[in-house]
């Protein structure tokens, strides 16, 4: 049965449990202001679950360590003295596939967010809101989360909600696009469910949900947990509006 209760707080009683009991996750964090990079950096060590792969503050640097070094996650800033962080998330992407992305920058344009989205990004946070969360988003985030700052939230989803609705014949195709374990997957995950939380509420392993959400991205062409669940509502698969839910 499904209670009501603050997200917040069923994420704090559940993730440290779920992170704790694997491998610490490499992390890389690039950010050229260096305040805001050891701020960063030292909010990671505090963690015994995660590790500081490296910290750089431009692309070429970034660029030249994943070619050579895998990680779990990257942390970026998408305004670097070089380049954009975006290709810094494209090189990721392709190198590491697997690895989480979150962005954390000043910029709350529209179309840098979104761009983002699409590269891969499944967190997108503000650096005003960054300072006081920043340790509870990397953990929501490797723990299947996609942490999102409230006004870049708004901002997807008033650019959702102007896309053109999908057309009746649209619709009956896309009603049988996902199965419908893919659909319940993709719905508790929507309702703030991290992969083991999901996979305790259906009564799979933490890799068959993996392996599900591969398939559903595949399905939906997306790359992330919030683009999946974006072009999802789009198209009508999932409900619009979804309230925050307690798995346990």
């Amino acid at each position: 049965m499904f209670t009501e209760v603050s997200f917040e707080d069923s994420l704090e009683n559940s993730l440290m449990l779920s992170l704790r009991s694997s491998c610490p996750s490499t992390i890389l964090v690039v950010e050229d202001d260096v305040v805001m990079r050891r701020l960063l950096c030292n909010a990671i060590k505090l963690e015994s679950s995660l590790t500081l792969a490296a910290a750089f503050g431009t692309v070429g640097e970034a660029l030249s360590f994943l070619e050579r070094t895998p990680i779990d996650l990257l942390l970026t800033d998408l305004g670097l003295p070089d380049g954009s962080g975006l290709t810094v998330i494209h090189r990721c992407r392709r190198l590491w596939p697997d690895a989480d992305i979150m962005v954390i920058t000043l910029s709350s344009e529209e179309e840098q967010i979104l761009a983002c989205i699409e590269a891969g990004a499944s967190g997108y946070v503000l650096k005003e809101s960054a300072h006081a969360n920043i340790l509870q988003s990397i953990l929501e985030l490797r723990a299947g989360g996609s942490p999102i700052s409230p006004v870049i939230a708004r901002k997807v989803l008033a650019r959702m909600r102007r896309r053109p609705a999908t057309d009746s014949a649209g619709a009956v195709s896309d009603a049988g696009l996902l199965t419908r374990r893919e659909l319940a997957i993709l719905e508790l995950i929507a309702r703030g469910g991290t992969y083991a939380r999901v996979a305790q509420a259906l009564g799979l392993s933490v890799g068959t949900v993996q392996t599900h959400v591969k398939h559903i991205y595949s399905k939906l062409a997306v790359h992330s947990r919030t683009e999946a669940i974006i072009e999802a509502q789009r198209r009508g698969l999932i409900p619009m509006a979804l309230s925050r839910v307690d798995l346990a």
